[in-house]
């Protein structure tokens, strides 16, 4: 928890020192209350008092009150902004490291965890910063200062009220051992919940279809079971506690009265007066003294999830990216646009097995490189390496000599125009879509924008749409086709006017005419533009300059079309699948 401090601001500390003083005010405020009361005891116990003084001394103790009141209040304010500011700079935290991760922290994590930890926990600390911080302050302030009140008033009295401090400090002890554990818990059961939820949800078409509703509201029932019985055993444990406080309250209050009723009835007639005035201040100092044990309380019901929840916090901002940042931030190359990839093996992590093997090939400035082999050859594993989505095991990947490694990210990311499997459509229009990230150019430029579309196929469905360019985009794409996503995400790299396409099996959501249209265009408008393509059908790469062909994670062929028909028997059995003899002997 005490990691979490250093997000606080110097406004946040100058707010916090504001808070102390008009806590500690507060409090004197509070223990000026008993004096006020013994004053008014013993001016209505003596005869001949004026009503004046009575009254004087009522509202003197109203004042004190509503002092209480108002410092209360300020303080509270204080800490509302201490816990908001503290609450947004984690979750912009959590956020950013997170974005700098790469593939195997996000993995490590799940997706899931990452977004409990932005939100759930986030609020937790948030809520113990509103909250316990205040009475975590003010309840040894409290404490110790009303029982230095009433020390050397009566040994009984001081007893009585030890006793029921222990036995207060003994329940609350046994109460927070049992749920702590299930505090630690209750998250990990909230990770499982929203991960649950977000898989039905982002896969409700297949739910659906395959009539699996009531198998995945299983799942869902299961997972929110667990959460809630754990929720009702911690709240069950939680909500013994007050019952429990207002009992010893009340057994306190009633053994003070008890022992004084024979102190009283034991001492002199004039000290009768005074005891029974003592005895009342005692009573209320007590309640002062179990009040600051209620405060502690309430910080323990709220400490123990604030806790699990900041160390889940601190994993995330504590694990370190293994993908660090060059120095290059551009490269000086004639020769814009070059891959090499030499003796590259790559190896998930934790994976007995290496994916790819010893893989090594150049794509010149201008070329056409095409990957194609069976389903779990690699191919999308190795061009997954030259965004550094992950790093190579073994070898080393180039990009204009230089090794990807030694380029800033953002700089490597600038040379590259993406395109993955799943088209990616976020919540907008087309414009902003296609527009997408940092082009480099500070603002949209109409005419390319168009320009994007029309290479990418997608300016004829674009103009048809309700708004055009303007039209508006749903969450993930689901207002449009997978085709016009697929060209929409394509039309979105081409805007971009990188310096390398990867094309990562990009084109299988179109049509032969489109697909064949699209890179006509692609290659007569980006021609010293460097292409990769992943493909699983050869009618996508036929044309292209070098064709790698990927089996088991190495390279069993290299080469155009028709030298791999001829040299390469993977190629050919994976051509023959696809086209008719009279296709491939006209290829």
């Amino acid at each position: 928890m005490l990691k979490i401090l250093k997000y606080m601001k110097k406004r946040d500390w100058l707010y916090a020192l504001c808070g102390l003083v008009f806590i500690v005010c507060g409090v004197w405020l509070d223990l000026r209350l008993p004096d006020y009361m013994r004053e008014i005891t013993t001016l209505v116990q003596t005869p001949g008092s004026e009503m004046g003084a009575v009254l004087r001394a009522g509202g003197s103790m109203l004042l004190c009150a509503l002092g209480s009141l108002a410092a209360t209040a300020v303080t509270g304010f204080f800490v509302a902004r201490i816990a908001a500011g503290l609450a947004m700079r984690l979750r912009e935290a959590v956020y950013n490291k997170t974005m700098d991760f790469s593939m195997e922290e996000i993995s490590s994590f799940s997706t899931a965890s990452l977004i409990t930890r932005t939100t759930n926990d986030v609020q937790q600390i948030q809520m113990f910063a509103a909250m316990g911080l205040q009475a975590i302050i003010k309840a040894p302030i409290l404490a110790v200062w009303a029982i230095w009140k009433i020390a050397g008033k009566g040994w009984q009295w001081t007893a009585a009220t030890g006793v029921a401090v222990a036995v207060l400090s003994a329940m609350l002890g046994t109460v927070i051992a049992l749920v702590l554990p299930k505090f630690k818990n209750m998250q990990r059961l909230t990770d499982n919940l929203n991960r649950v939820t977000r898989e039905n949800l982002t896969g409700i078409r297949v739910v659906r279809a395959y009539n699996a509703e009531s198998y995945q509201e299983k799942k869902f029932e299961q997972a929110n079971n667990d959460l809630t019985n754990t929720q009702l055993f911690t709240s069950r444990l939680m909500s013994m506690l007050f019952p429990g406080m207002t009992l010893i309250m009340s057994g306190l209050t009633l053994a003070i009265y008890w022992i004084g009723v024979y102190i009283i009835n034991g001492a002199a007639m004039a000290e009768r007066l005074a005891l029974f005035s003592d005895m009342v201040v005692f009573s209320s100092y007590a309640m002062q003294i179990i009040m600051a044990f209620m405060l502690l309380v309430m910080t323990f019901i709220i400490l123990p999830r604030a806790l699990v929840s900041a160390r889940r916090i601190n994993e995330v901002l504590d694990k370190s990216a293994k993908i660090k940042d060059g120095t290059v931030t551009s490269s000086e190359l004639f020769e814009q646009g070059e891959i090499q990839f030499k003796n590259v093996t790559f190896r998930y992590p934790d994976a007995e097995e290496a994916i790819l093997h010893d893989i090594s090939f150049t794509a010149h400035r201008g070329e056409t490189v095409s990957f194609i082999g069976s389903t779990g050859s690699g191919k999308s594993t190795l061009i997954n390496l030259v965004p550094r989505f992950y790093d190579a095991t073994e070898g080393e990947i180039l990009i204009d000599g230089i090794n990807i490694k030694e380029y800033t990210q953002e700089a490597l990311h600038k040379k590259l125009g993406y395109v993955p499997q799943r088209a990616v459509m976020f919540r907008g229009t087309v414009r902003s879509n296609v527009t997408y990230g940092d082009s480099g150019r500070g603002s949209i430029e109409e005419e390319m924008l168009w320009k994007s579309l029309e290479i990418a196929q997608a300016g004829e469905f674009v103009q048809a749409m309700e708004g055009s360019c303007n039209a508006a985009i749903a969450q993930s794409g689901t207002n449009v086709s997978g085709g016009q996503k697929q060209r929409l995400a394509i039309a979105r790299a081409i805007y971009r006017k990188p310096e390398i396409y990867i094309f990562d099996d990009s084109f299988s959501a179109l049509d032969f005419k489109t697909d064949r249209a699209l890179r006509q265009a692609l290659k007569r408008e980006t021609g010293s533009t460097t292409t990769l393509i992943v493909a699983q059908r050869i009618g996508t790469i036929m044309d292209a300059d070098q064709i790698i062909v990927l089996d088991q994670g190495k390279i069993v062929g290299k080469g155009r079309h028709r030298e791999l028909l001829e040299n390469c028997p993977v190629y050919r059995e994976i051509a023959e699948s696809q086209l008719s003899k009279e296709e491939m002997e006209s290829a």
